[in-house]
């Protein structure tokens, strides 16, 4: 568990003794603890205004100090799981409240689980999200290890977020789920990435990310001529950063590492300097599967998504292909949103786990078929819909025609006789 250190004078009982200036109170409380623990709490209470008067008055501040101190909180009081429950479900919460811009800090729990699964991290193994957002993705990680009744505390996590909000978050969520190991750094992770091994960026087991979908102003200016040797395959359109996240999530896996990145279905097929970098990627032989995923799972947007998955050693019989899924279908259908169940999520892994070709959903290709369509991605370039129109064959369709004949000559033949026998 994390000691902080809490300087004298700021106390719970230090504020709650204070009647005049309370929010002026409550900020020289949370900027001392931020000062005494730098190393971890650096700027993690915000910037709120705490002694604006006008929305914070006096009596408001003592009322709400006050309702709190009649309960003890700690987690000697309760598990660090439930408080880091908790703290998700507001996160969820608050990003139902604020839909359009939910998606910049909230990926649906469904679909993270899915990453975790396919990325199945182990004990003693680093992960790495450089657009970690709220810490979701580190933490489902540390849930799979929990789930498979590995050691968790071996686990070493890294994130990057540019969000200022957004990454104190995260790690308060990391304090709150009990973690130690981890490193959450603030910065743009396109144009100043922040882990560093001796030479060069540092790499990791695992690698694991929902980044901004089709970033516009990610740094394109530098990236020709790239410090930290990221442009592997080429330099992504200046109007587009979906490839220079990909480019520098494979960058950071180690020798051994494997990755998981979600994206937008374009990133599959643009052609230009996409196409291109698709192609050398390909070649590279780093590319392990597809998974198309269906629409409107996502917060603020109703484009489906697809998920990438690179590996650097490639099972032998794996080498050479990759394996094409569509799930576009695999949801429930809501009102206003669709929702990708566990029954779905079990499902695609599976599909995932085993690469066989399932008629409809799931078809393993070969490096000569990705060649021969230009490296393009496009799921329906691979798996082909079989549509079953249940017609019957000409022969039965003539059978069936001749006996309704026979059944309509013999009714009208006894409909003859009742029509003869009233007339009679």
């Amino acid at each position: 568990m994390h000691r902080f250190a809490i300087p004298d004078d700021c106390h719970w009982q230090n504020v709650r003794e204070t009647s005049t200036n309370v929010g002026l109170a409550i900020e020289k409380a949370l900027r001392g603890i931020e000062q005494a623990n730098q190393e971890f709490l650096s700027g993690i209470f915000g910037d709120a205004q705490w002694s604006n008067k006008n929305k914070l008055s006096d009596k408001l501040l003592i009322d709400l100090i006050e309702h709190f101190s009649f309960y003890t909180l700690g987690r000697e009081k309760v598990n660090p799981d439930m408080l880091g429950e908790a703290y998700e479900y507001l996160i969820k919460h608050f990003a139902d409240l604020t839909n359009k811009k939910a998606g910049e800090f909230y990926t649906p729990r469904s679909v993270v689980h899915l990453l975790g699964l396919i990325l199945d991290p182990h004990e003693g193994e680093s992960i790495y999200d450089p657009a970690c957002g709220t810490g979701g993705m580190l933490l489902e990680c540390v849930d799979h290890l929990k789930h498979n009744n590995e050691d968790y505390r071996t686990l070493k996590l890294y994130g990057q977020e540019k969000n200022l909000t957004s990454g104190s978050i995260a790690r308060m969520n990391m304090f709150l789920h009990g973690i130690e190991d981890f490193q959450i750094l603030r910065g743009d992770t396109l144009r100043s990435p922040a882990f560093f091994a001796a030479d060069g960026l540092q790499t990791f087991d695992c690698v694991i990310a929902n980044p901004p979908f089709s970033l516009k102003d990610w740094g394109a200016e530098n990236w020709a001529n790239d410090p930290y040797g990221r442009n592997i395959a080429g330099v992504p359109p200046k109007g587009n950063g979906d490839m220079a996240w990909v480019q520098h999530m494979v960058k950071s896996m180690n020798s051994t590492g494997r990755m998981t990145v979600v994206l937008p279905h374009g990133a599959l097929f643009r052609k230009g300097a996409e196409g291109k970098i698709r192609e050398v990627l390909l070649k590279e032989d780093l590319l392990e599967a597809v998974i198309g995923l269906g629409p409107n799972i996502f917060y603020g947007t109703q484009l489906a998504a697809c998920v990438m998955v690179f590996r650097q050693n490639k099972a032998a019989e794996k080498k050479g292909k990759v394996l094409f899924i569509d799930a576009s279908d695999q949801i429930r259908t809501g009102r206003a949103q669709n929702f990708l169940e566990p029954e779905h999520v079990d499902r695609i892994h599976n599909w995932l786990r085993d690469s066989a070709d399932v008629e409809n959903y799931v078809k393993l290709a070969t490096m000569d078929e990705l060649a021969e369509n230009d490296f393009n991605l496009n799921i329906p370039l691979y798996v082909e819909k079989i549509i079953e129109d249940n017609l019957p064959s000409v022969e039965e369709a003539l059978t069936d025609l001749k006996q309704a004949w026979q059944a309509s000559v013999a009714a009208e033949e006894r409909f003859t006789k009742i029509v003869q026998g009233f007339i009679a």
